[in-house]
């Protein structure tokens, strides 16, 4: 009998993010100073507005000085920082009444570029958290500000290796993890994160004056672009993922002369298809397109139509490149997704290229 198998379902069980993390832990901390016990739990506001109470591990005052820590609950989502320990040291400022002051500590990275809305050399915890962290202090601590103010530190043991697995370092990020969140609330599988860090990979390079963005779908294809394109500056390297429209939307946004998209067969056929956003559980590769492509190129009709009854687009090169016309076929394919796109995009000021690689990251074709 044939043995069926069954998709894993994907958890739905949300998180909290390293800023609503942070946020909880500040507040323990002031609580901390305010009673000279900080508590086991603590109710925090997020910056949703929502109320959610969060455990409290590692707290304790002394000699003027609170710290608290939060373990961060990414949910179902795959996150670096899933179990990350957000600390907040927090102590007492005498003579500066009504101020908050909010430092990054080891873990917490620093910034060393300008485009990311955040002061070089300081901390990365972005306006939205930074902004969090002051409302909960100030909720509870608002009879100290009477009279002082309150400095809070926020660390993260551990963030320097974390910050080796994420996108900080191509970002200016150095040293740690970024405090991030806009609703404090992280959702499984979220591609929200990501999303973002494709629409600021491109803001940096614009606001360090490059002309030119290299957009890739992944790890392979980005190596590719960078050994073909050495001559660039770092920051017009992003990766994009399936995000395609949210990296070409930002590059007519920051006036980006030159778009550049590196890919694969198959990403690259989804967007010559018309695919805005290429992840392989929306719509199915159109290989009736691809062979139509090889038929414009002399592919035999019998190939083409194996090629149309095939699931995937690497099938289809595989086949093409067999009767020795695989260059020819590749370049077909970039054309097509440069008149695609450009078909979206007429009344854009950049101009596009396609570098075309294989699964070992050879170069197959270039076209603009």
């Amino acid at each position: 009998m044939k043995k069926t198998m069954v998709k894993k379902k994907k958890g739905t069980r949300k998180g909290f993010t390293t800023g609503a993390c942070s946020a909880a832990a500040a507040r323990a901390a002031c609580l901390g100073l305010l009673t000279d016990e900080v508590p086991e739990d603590v109710e925090c506001l997020l910056p949703s507005g929502q109320l959610v109470r969060f455990a409290i591990t590692d707290g304790h005052c002394a000699n003027g000085l609170a710290h608290a820590v939060v373990i961060k609950d990414a949910g179902d989502d795959p996150d670096v920082t899933d179990k990350a320990p957000l600390t907040a040291d927090v102590r007492l400022l005498p003579g500066h009444p009504d101020e908050v002051v909010i430092k990054g500590g080891p873990g917490v990275g620093v910034v060393t570029m300008r485009g990311l809305g955040l002061a070089v050399d300081g901390p990365a915890i972005n306006a939205i958290p930074q902004k969090n962290i002051e409302e909960n202090v100030r909720l509870v601590a608002s009879t100290l500000l009477e009279t002082q103010g309150v400095e809070v530190t926020i660390s993260v043991p551990g963030g320097e290796e974390m910050a080796k697995r994420t996108l900080n370092a191509r970002l200016g990020i150095i040293g740690g993890i970024s405090i991030l969140g806009t609703t404090g609330i992280v959702h499984p599988y979220s591609t929200a994160a990501f999303r973002d860090s494709v629409i600021q990979g491109i803001q940096v390079a614009s606001n360090q004056g490059q002309d030119t963005v290299v957009l890739t779908t992944g790890g392979r294809t980005e190596k590719f672009v960078i050994r073909e394109l050495s001559e660039l500056a770092q920051a017009c390297f992003v990766q994009m993922g399936d995000f395609l429209k949210y990296a070409l939307d930002t590059s007519v946004k920051e006036d980006i002369r030159h778009v550049v998209i590196g890919g694969m067969v198959g990403k690259l056929t989804k967007m010559a298809q018309g695919e805005t956003i290429t992840h392989a559980n929306r719509n199915v590769v159109n290989t009736h397109l691809l062979a139509d492509l090889a038929a414009g190129i002399g592919v035999p009709e019998d190939v083409c139509d194996d090629i149309r009854a095939a699931e995937t687009a690497r099938y289809a090169g595989e086949r093409i490149e067999e009767l020795g016309k695989g260059k020819e076929f590749y370049q077909a394919l970039g054309d097509k997704v440069i008149t695609t796109i450009m078909g979206r995009y007429e009344h854009a000021s950049f101009d596009l290229k396609v570098l075309i690689c294989d699964f070992e990251g050879n170069k197959l074709a270039e076209t603009e």
